[in-house]
Formats: C-alpha cells, structure tokens, sequence
C-alpha cells in the first residue's frame, strides 16, 4: 500500500469521486449552453470583419472609417459593463442574458439597413451597448457554481465559444455573403448580419427558461451535490483577506483591481486584432477568393481553441498563472513582430497567425482565473465588470490603431507591432503587480 493511500482519510477517496461527479454534471449541464451562446455573440460582433470585404466598397467606407466602427462597438461596451453586471448580481442570470441576447441580435439584424458611416457608427455603438454585460456576467456567473481551482477550465470551455465562431464564422459568413448576394435585392453582407443575429434573440428566450441563477435554485442538483458546491465556495471565500462585504466600493478599494484592468487592456487589443484584421492579412498576403479567406481565418481560430483548452489546462494543472500568462503575450509580440516578413508568404502568414491566435486565447483564459482570486464574493460582480469595461477600452484601441496606421501608411504591420508591445507590457504588469498567491496558486485542489 503506498503511503499516500495508507495516511488517507477514511471515505476521502469516495468523496472526492463524488465531487469530481458533481462537478462533472455542472459543467455538462451549463457549458455547452453558456458556449453555444458565446458562438453567437462573437458572430455577431465579429462578422463586421467579412462584411467589411464587401461592403468597403458598396458603401465607400476608408479603412479608417471601418476601424472607427469596428472600435465604437467597445466605447458602447465599457459604458453600460458595469451596470449590467451589478443589475445580474441583483436580477439574476436569466433575467439577465435575455435582456442582452435579446436586445444584440435585434440590433444584430438592424445592421442590414446602414448606409452612411455616421450609421455605421451609431449601431456599433449600440451592438456594443446591448451586448455590454455578456462576458463579464458569464464569468461572474461561473463563480457562483466552481471554486478558483476548477475555474481555468470552465473559463477555456466557455472561451472556446469565440474560437469556434472563428472556426465556423469565416467559412458561413463567406457562405452567406457569396450565395444570398442580390436575393430579395439585398446584398451579401446585409443577409450576413440579419442571418447570424436572429439566433441570438431565440437564445435570450432559451437561457431564461433554461438556467438557474445558482445552485440554490437548480432543482436538478439533488440536496447532497448542492451542499457539496456551495461548501465549496464557502470554504474559498473565507480565504480571502480582501474587503468586507462592500460590492463595488471594496473592489474600487483593492490596489489589485486596477492591476487587472491595466493587464485586460494588453490582453484584449491582440485579441481583438487578430479577430477583425485576419481577414484582411490574408486578403493582402495574396489570398484573392473570399471562401478561401474564410477557410484559412478558420485554421486561425482552430489554433485558438487549443490554445484555450491546452493552456488552460497546463495552468491548473500546475496551478500557475503568471507565467503562462507572460509566455502567451512574448509569442503574441514575436509573432506579430515576424509579420512583415510574410507579406508574399501565405503559409508563412497562416503559420504566424494560428501561433498568435493560440497564444492570445490562452493568455485570455489564464487572465480570467486571476480576478476572482483576488476579489472577495461581494466584489467580484462589480470588480469583473470594471475590469471588462475599462480594460476592455483596449478593444476600441486595437482596430482603431490598426485601421489608423494602415490609412496612413498604407501597411497594416506597423500597427500589429505596437500592440505586440504591447503585450509584453502587460507581461510585466502581472509578473511585478499580481503575487502568485493572489493569483490563485497558492490553492489545494
């Protein structure tokens, strides 16, 4: 008998099996859906980067024009993040989601009718603000069900959602925009953006009826299996030092929370960039047919997927974070760096991309295992959401700068450089402001 099977508890074996059963029904039970949801969201704010292929030239759009556009969805975004996630804290989740899906895919549809930029502009703005709340709610979300320790997974699961809107997004989207072209005298593009934002309306209505704003209310988690999540998160949250109880003032009070926000802005402008700008690298590496620009868009975002699940992973397996954080953002700002020297090498370019793609995705997995580390319970909702909306000014900048420096000179390398830079920034951020155990690894799983 080994040592660690003699020195074992009585009964410590079966319970541990039992939890990894219960935990093993949670995440059956909400990830698919919660992804299948966020498959549709980043659809519906990412398709603008096929639309843009052909509409740039139905409607006479600049390239500065579409980076303006592409970037308002965000202003819109960061102003109503943190009212939506503390209205979760109080209405629930499912009150919640159908709120926001509803109201997205609406507008979704609406972008069918723009014609002018100042209409580009505005319904961006407004995408931004309906969707506002969706990503930092699930996370917020997430807490109520899985301990830190579990949470790089389920946070790679539901990440996973945007890398297969990747995958998918670029061959449907080119799908929809070749054969719908002229159907009902509509072009390509309008049929794109009505096409992919209805689902999300229907979404709304399923996520009402179909979560539960935490264990307490899930009827089909048996007495037994809720006491073993909620002790769970109990046992985690007596852990933490920080705050008292005080919501969004106890956030705004831990030095940490601005650390975060500072990190989340390099995290989310190579993020963004690789969504709105990879097909066009590809276009102007030489990739002239628009199925084949959705094709290899999907290796990149194929790349992402393992990078969410492999990375995430790694981190919990070795419960380390800073480090997996910081290797993802130096091959970010290598490969974008490398760029330029694929400019007549279309493998070269794809190579570069799914690399950057993998690195990206799981950097932003690993980064969202940290605030809840170092946010007590009745901060987190607010602390997320602050997070999301003011770091997440970085997803207004990335294709704002991209489009910006391609207008001006003519490339669309120089603006991939700085924010490889970036990301190496934010490297140092989480490597000299976040103390491992305030990163979560200093905890048993």
């Amino acid at each position: 008998m080994s040592m660690s099977q003699s020195t074992a508890p009585p009964g410590a074996t079966e319970f541990a099996a039992e939890t990894e059963a219960v935990y093993r029904k949670l995440t059956l039970r909400l990830m698919p859906f919660l992804i299948l949801c966020y498959i549709i969201s980043y659809l519906d704010r990412a398709n603008i980067a096929f639309a843009k292929l052909q509409f740039m030239g139905d409607l006479g759009f600049s390239e500065a024009a579409y980076g303006l556009g592409a970037g308002l969805f965000f202003v819109g975004y960061v102003l109503f993040e943190v009212p939506s996630n503390i209205m979760l804290r109080r209405i629930g989740a499912r009150k919640t989601l159908l709120r926001i899906m509803g109201l997205w895919g609406l507008i979704s549809c609406a972008m069918m009718f723009v014609s002018t930029p100042l209409q580009f502009y505005v319904m961006r703005f407004l995408l931004g603000a309906a969707e506002a709340g969706f990503f930092p709610g699930v996370i917020f979300y997430l807490t109520f069900w899985f301990p830190a320790s579990r949470r790089g997974r389920v946070t790679g699961y539901f990440m996973m959602g945007a890398a297969f809107a990747g995958i998918i997004g670029g061959p449907v989207a080119t799908w929809i925009m070749i054969h719908a072209a002229d159907l009902l005298g509509l072009k390509g593009w309008q049929w794109l953006f009505m096409v992919e934002g209805f689902p999300a309306v229907v979404l709304g209505i399923c996520a009402y009826f179909y979560l539960n704003d935490g264990p307490k209310q899930a009827a089909w988690l048996p007495d037994k299996e809720k006491n073993i999540v909620l002790d769970g998160l109990a046992a985690e949250d007596e852990g933490h030092s920080t705050g008292h109880g005080h919501g969004l003032r106890d956030a705004l009070a831990n030095p940490k929370l601005y650390i975060g926000i500072l990190a989340y802005f390099t995290v989310v402008v190579s993020f963004n960039a690789i969504a709105f700008w990879t097909p066009t690298i590809f276009k102007d590496v030489g990739v002239k047919d628009l199925s084949n620009v959705g094709l290899l868009s999907s290796l990149v975002f194929f790349a992402g997927a393992l990078g969410n699940y492999f990375i995430g992973y790694s981190s919990d397996r070795y419960l380390e974070r800073r480090w997996h954080f910081a290797a993802c953002a130096l091959v970010i700002a290598v490969c974008f760096a490398l760029l330029p020297m694929a400019a007549h090498n279309i493998a070269f370019a794809v190579v570069l991309m799914m690399s950057a793609a993998a690195a990206s995705y799981g950097g932003f997995v690993v980064f969202w295992t940290m605030p809840p580390s170092f946010l007590n319970q009745a901060s987190r909702a607010g602390g997320i959401a602050l997070i999301t909306a003011f770091g997440g000014f970085g997803q207004f900048v990335s294709p704002t700068v991209i489009g910006w420096t391609r207008s001006m000179t003519g490339s669309i390398y120089l603006g991939f450089s700085i924010l490889g830079i970036i990301s190496l920034i934010g490297a140092a951020i989480i490597l000299v402001g976040i103390a491992p155990p305030a990163a979560g690894q200093d905890k048993k799983r």
